[in-house]
């Protein structure tokens, strides 16, 4: 018997949005006919369990072969197969998924087996065969119809249905591939490493074998050429197994095979979540940052699974930029894909997921650096400045997270230390956590504005990243004690007995900083008697809001519009150099400014900022020389 029959859909239009519109990578043709295969074997499983019809088995595969010479590619089950109304049904009618309507009736009969995870849903997936194929034939046999049939379709208006002699149950699709064209190349398809690759790629963790006939080479026997048949998958997925059977060393050889790196993880996160919504994950933190980590080429994110089937390679939005650096995948078959099974229809699943591995993340790494300082500290080192970056970014949303993950270097401490143990350290009577910026500690000691902080036997952080100042104004404070740089104008240090004798001295010495402000007036916003120099003669500092180490940063970046911070020059009036100028109030105006514009040049190099004019400077330098020789 031979009929000939109509899509029951609007056949050619819809079949090719199927084929040309609905997916964007051909190759999955492969995972989509693999994945209708593994439903199949599925449905057979369980239906097996309850009728006495179907004999219980343990032999269950999927066979994959290629025949070169005629261009085909044969993916073969020993599943449930298909009746002649099934085959009109679910093939002859695009869009309709007998795998739905199979767990449908599960749930309703209250029958579904929690080990049955069938993957197919929309019943589009055997017709992404047409991306690659021109002809396509089925052939299939059910144990519920005592005859075999035959399945064939070029993608066109019509299919056609044969009934055919077939012993074993199951399926068997035959693709034909298209010609090749100068801009299609189908032959690539043909090549059994390619097909390893794919299976590999896309259908590893499906829990049926893959078989494959495989022509390899052996070199003891001059090049002799052996058939074998090979499975090609690993079936069961680490992730899948009980969390307490995986051992740390099973996770390091994960995550060196799966990843390619030539080192363990420094840290390795088995997660697992049952509930509302079900998905596991492995996540991992390698021991040495990619090293394009930070170019504008790297992709953040963690491979996507539905049920054990590949769907995406980084998909960014399980993980925040500041967590840019892990590596890993999650799989759940509670996400919501579209049609084609390549990308994700609502992203509220995907949020729910993703917060809760950035938890889990940060939760294992405070527990790391509560019981292996060392170890965090290693972490810290190579991936510390990302969780600057997290406390900065979206105005805070993520800094109450953060702040105590975060490590700082300081003028008094060895070792990094975090800023509760700061704010644990700190003297009876300092109000505030200083910092200031400098690439090492010797440079920071170095500064002037660190006469007072000696005094005092303050601890100062040191902030060695461009980011850190930035950081720490959007922190705002930690634990009730505010951030404050030892270069910010209101350093106010003094015992009411010194804050009274500097008052006393402004006001006799008022007209001489008139004269400096007056000389610096298009260079300086202010210029003051220091209250935090004890030993330096003079030193820069900036206002409230933008800090002149922010200035440096901003004036930095692509398209900067040079911002400038307010710059106050305080000059030490119980300093040499303080009684040399007041010598030269009463000189030549020209001398005062020669000597007023040094002492501001002498403050920029000092605060590692620009000299306006190095030539102007330098002859400067050379007049002062010359005159004090003479």
């Amino acid at each position: 018997m031979s009929e000939t029959k109509k899509f029951k859909t609007e056949s050619k239009r819809l079949l090719d949005l199927m084929t040309n519109s609905i997916y964007t990578n051909r190759e999955i043709f492969l995972r989509e006919l693999i994945s209708n295969a593994s439903d199949a074997i599925d449905k057979y499983h369980y239906l097996s369990l309850t009728d006495e019809r179907l004999q219980k088995r343990d032999d269950y595969e999927i066979r994959i072969s290629v025949n070169k010479d005629d261009r085909t590619i044969t993916i073969s089950d020993n599943g449930i197969g298909m009746t002649h109304d099934e085959i009109v049904d679910n093939l002859g009618t695009i869009a309709k998924s007998g795998s739905l309507e199979f767990l449908n009736s599960m749930k309703e009969e209250d029958l579904k087996d929690n080990n049955i995870d069938v993957i197919g849903q929309f019943g589009v997936g055997f017709y992404s065969s047409f991306m690659v194929a021109k002809k396509v034939i089925v052939e299939t046999k059910s144990p519920f119809d005592e005859k075999a049939y035959r399945f064939t379709s070029e993608g066109t208006e019509t299919y056609k249905i044969d009934e055919i002699s077939k012993d074993s149950l199951g399926s068997t699709i035959t693709l034909l591939l298209k010609d090749n064209t100068e801009d299609d190349n189908f032959d690539e398809f043909l090549d059994q490493y390619e097909i390893e690759d794919l299976v590999h790629r896309y259908s590893d963790y499906i829990r049926y074998p893959i078989k494959m006939m495989m022509k390899e080479y052996n070199d003891e026997e001059e090049n002799k050429e052996v058939v074998e048949d090979k499975t090609l998958n690993s079936m069961i997925p680490l992730w899948k197994k009980n969390k307490n059977e995986i051992t740390t060393e099973q996770l390091n050889e994960f995550y060196r095979n799966k990843f390619g790196d030539y080192e363990d993880p420094l840290m390795s996160l088995f997660i697992s979540t049952e509930g509302m919504f079900t998905y596991q994950a492995l996540v991992f933190i390698p021991a040495h940052a990619p090293y394009d980590l930070y170019s504008d080429k790297y992709q953040k994110g963690l491979q996507l699974y539905s049920k054990g089937v590949f769907i995406m390679d980084k998909c960014n939005d399980l993980v925040p930029d500041y967590l840019r650096f892990i590596k890993g995948l999650v799989d759940s078959g509670d996400l919501s894909l579209n049609i084609s099974r390549e990308i994700l229809q609502q992203n509220s699943q995907l949020r729910k997921i993703a917060s809760n591995i950035e938890k889990k993340i940060l939760s294992e790494l405070e527990k790391m650096k509560n019981e292996d300082f060392e170890k965090y500290c290693k972490f810290f080192e190579i991936y510390g400045i990302n969780f600057k970056y997290g406390i900065y970014d979206e105005y805070g949303a993520k800094k109450d997270l953060l702040k105590d993950l975060v490590l700082y270097n300081t003028v008094k401490e060895e070792k990094y230390i975090t800023l509760k143990q700061y704010k644990e350290a700190m003297k009876e009577k300092q109000e505030f956590i200083y910092y200031a910026a400098g690439k090492s500690k010797t440079s920071i000691n170095a500064m002037p504005q660190m006469d007072m902080m000696k005094k005092h036997d303050y601890d100062v952080l040191i902030l060695k990243d461009d980011i850190d100042e930035f950081a720490l104004t959007v922190l705002g404070e930690y634990d009730g004690v505010k951030f404050k740089s030892i270069a910010s104008e209101n350093l106010d240090l003094l015992d009411d007995e010194e804050d009274k004798k500097l008052d006393e001295l402004k006001e006799s010495k008022k007209s001489l900083i008139e004269k400096l402000k007056d000389s610096l007036k298009n260079q300086v916003d202010d210029v003051v008697l220091s209250k935090r120099l004890v030993d330096s003669p003079v030193c820069l500092v900036s206002g409230e809001g933008l800090s002149i180490e922010m200035e440096k940063v901003l004036n930095q970046l692509p398209n900067s519009s040079d911002v400038k911070a307010k710059r106050v020059l305080e000059i030490n009036p119980n300093h040499d150099l303080f009684k040399a100028l007041e010598k030269l109030y009463d000189n030549s105006d020209s001398d005062f400014n020669d000597y007023a514009s040094l002492l501001y040049n002498q403050a920029l190099l000092i605060e590692g900022l620009p000299i306006n004019d190095p030539l102007l400077f330098s002859e400067k330098i050379y007049k002062l020389m010359i005159k004090a020789a003479k």
